[in-house]
């Protein structure tokens, strides 16, 4: 099981590569948006904002999210570390309901682009 340090340098990792993607990847990531990410087996919720291509880390807490993100995300540790290692399909990961992803309809099909 993945361990908090190793979630939030997966989010750190994720962060570097958004801010260092072209075209359209880097257009889908440019939002400004509230973020939340809740790692359901070990109960931790980061928290910040997606903000100019990068994800910026303000808080982790114990706990399912307090307050509604913009966009929500929820998995496993281990599936986050997968998915930034490109051992895990976000898309298929998605589909299948090992990750959750919400939010607003015209941020999803921003989004969509990064899947």
């Amino acid at each position: 099981m993945a361990t908090t340090e190793e979630c939030r340098a997966a989010l750190d990792a994720l962060s570097d590569s958004l801010a260092g993607a072209d075209g359209d990847v880097r257009a889908a990531a440019a939002l400004d948006r509230s973020l939340s990410c809740h790692i359901t087996d070990l109960d931790r919720t980061f928290t910040g904002r997606l903000r100019g291509g990068r994800i910026e880390v303000e808080r982790t807490l114990e706990g399912p999210p307090v307050e509604r993100a913009q966009i929500r995300l929820a998995m496993t540790g281990d599936d986050l570390v997968a998915m930034v290692a490109g051992e895990l399909d976000f898309a298929r990961a998605w589909a299948s309901g090992r990750v959750r992803l919400e939010a607003g309809f015209r941020d999803l099909l921003r989004l969509r682009t990064l899947l």
